[in-house]
């Protein structure tokens, strides 16, 4: 949201008895797009729009908030592409001095990760099991094509991830 805006909107509440919660009515207010005026986050936000404030925000924080864990669920719901890969980035460099786990469907946020972890659904009769398991860095690249094209993995989708796993390799001061 190259030129959105996030306003954060303080009433005095003065008839309210001052409480551990304070006295003053808060209210996040946000614009995606630039001529749209500011509403209520929780009446336009999305889940994914959430994570992704919330992931602003810790950037914006990293140099004077020390959380040792952070978790995103769904980070780029809704993106792809170019702003998938800054998401990963900027996850990545949150990552640094601290732990982030990341639920994701997209490769180019998994690539970015340090670790990979594989969750899967399997169903049998009538039961469904879960299972997660850690993917080993030769694990990595035919889960990343998977991710990227689907049942047919090629040559092309298995060149593709490993060029994105190199690259997330690079710097990531490089998007900050």
């Amino acid at each position: 949201m190259p030129h959105g805006r996030f306003e954060i909107d303080v009433q005095a509440q003065p008839a309210i008895e001052p409480s551990a919660f304070g006295q003053d009515s808060i209210e996040f207010l946000v614009a995606a797009n630039p001529g749209l005026p500011s509403r209520p986050l929780t009446k336009v936000a999305s889940g994914g729009e959430l994570s992704r404030l919330s992931l602003a925000i810790q950037v914006s924080a990293i140099d004077y908030k020390k959380v040792p864990s952070l978790i995103f669920d769904e980070v780029d719901s809704g993106i792809g592409g170019r702003v998938a890969e800054i998401v990963g980035q900027k996850l990545r460099l949150l990552a640094r001095d601290r732990q982030v786990f990341c639920v994701t469907h997209l490769p180019q946020v998994a690539a970015q990760g340090q670790n990979h972890f594989l969750v899967e659904k399997q169903s049998h009769s009538q039961m469904t099991r879960t299972s997660v398991r850690a993917l080993s860095t030769v694990e990595r690249k035919p889960e990343i094509a998977r991710m990227l094209g689907g049942i047919r993995i090629t040559e092309q989708t298995l060149a593709h991830a490993e060029e994105m796993l190199g690259r997330a390799d690079e710097s990531p001061e490089a998007c900050a």
